[in-house]
């Protein structure tokens, strides 16, 4: 199984869209610093997600969900 999730920021706010196939360990070294972008706006909450068959389902999915980012379909995705 593969996943897409949308984290939030618990320090300023910030959204990370990110896919895995393990989300429980990429939302802990996202909070524990072992990834680069997301290091300095820890903790991070998961808040959304959604999951897919393989890989390349996720990313597309990914992918789209990026380009809502910040608009009215990226609010209505997580109920804002």
């Amino acid at each position: 199984m593969y996943y897409i999730y949308i984290l939030k920021s618990e320090i300023n706010g910030k959204y990370y869209i990110g896919s895995t196939n393990n989300i429980e360990d990429r939302i802990k070294r996202h909070n524990t610093g072992q990834s680069k972008y997301t290091s300095k706006y820890k903790p991070w909450k998961l808040i959304y997600s959604e999951t897919y068959q393989n890989r390349s389902e996720a990313c597309k999915r990914e992918l789209e969900i990026k380009k809502y980012k910040g608009g009215i379909q990226f609010k209505n995705l997580l109920g804002l």
